[in-house]
């Protein structure tokens, strides 16, 4: 899995945004920088690249992701840690981001009290979160074609998930609960280009939960051809662009 999202979906749908990302977390002047659910370390070798004497340590819950992640991007300290229980010191990091991890937090006042446990008195917390489907080009072809190919039985994954905290307001509820209080929320579209739609289609196939539930259809196969073919009638042939929309939040210790 990590291998297929790092080569199909992080050059189309992350690294734009870890570099809008990045530019936000230099304003900040860091010094020591904890990044949550870092995956294959698209926004970590942003961060390094726009701040080469910040430390970075860069954490993932799942295993095979912080190893990809050690390999691609050795200049940070990878850790195996989870969001909810975090193995660091009270007020040890002067800016906390994470991009595009936030939703899949079982339980985010947990995570967002460990945020506000680390986070220095005087520092930021920086995150990203998907707009609706309806609003990321890519997301929402993929989708359809799923629930096209298989009306009665298409995963929700995206649509739940990835795609199912776009509430300003809810977020902010969140954060208070935690003890912190949301200082900005910046809606931000960029354009996202791609090879092909079946290369995102065979991102999506092999490289996220949708894709492993699809593995386990008796049809697999022929899903995944139906899928690709029809991403590929909505969203053409040869390189393909799409607009992707996010909300960047910035978050601090309540007053």
């Amino acid at each position: 899995m990590p291998e297929a999202y790092e080569r199909h979906l992080v050059p189309v749908l992350f690294r734009p945004f870890a570099a809008d990302l990045a530019a936000r977390a230099v304003a900040l002047r860091p010094r020591e920088v904890l990044e949550l659910a870092a995956g294959t370390g698209a926004l970590t070798s942003a961060l390094l690249a726009a701040a080469p004497t910040a430390s970075v340590v860069a954490t993932d819950l799942n295993d095979t992701m912080v190893s990809a992640g050690s390999v691609r991007e050795p200049r940070a300290r990878w850790w195996r840690a989870d969001a909810q229980r975090l193995p660091f010191e009270d007020a040890g990091f002067d800016l906390v981001v994470c991009q595009f991890g936030v939703m899949f937090f079982p339980d985010r006042p947990a995570a967002y009290t460990e945020v506000r446990r680390v986070l220095a008195p005087a520092g930021r917390f920086l995150f990203s979160s998907w707009g609706p489907l309806d609003s990321h080009g890519f997301d929402a072809a993929f989708q359809t074609a799923l629930e096209e190919t298989v009306p009665d039985g298409a995963p929700p994954f995206l649509r739940e998930v990835p795609h199912g905290y776009t509430d300003p307001e809810r977020v902010a509820a969140d954060l208070e609960a935690a003890g912190l209080a949301l200082a900005a929320a910046e809606q931000v579209t960029l354009e996202g280009v791609a090879e092909s739609a079946a290369s995102v289609a065979a991102g999506f196939l092999t490289g996220t939960p949708a894709g492993a539930a699809v593995a386990a259809r008796e049809d697999a196969a022929a899903v995944r051809a139906s899928v690709t073919r029809r991403m590929t009638e909505s969203l053409g042939t040869g390189p393909v662009t799409a607009s992707m929309t996010a909300t960047v939040y910035t978050a601090q210790h309540r007053a």
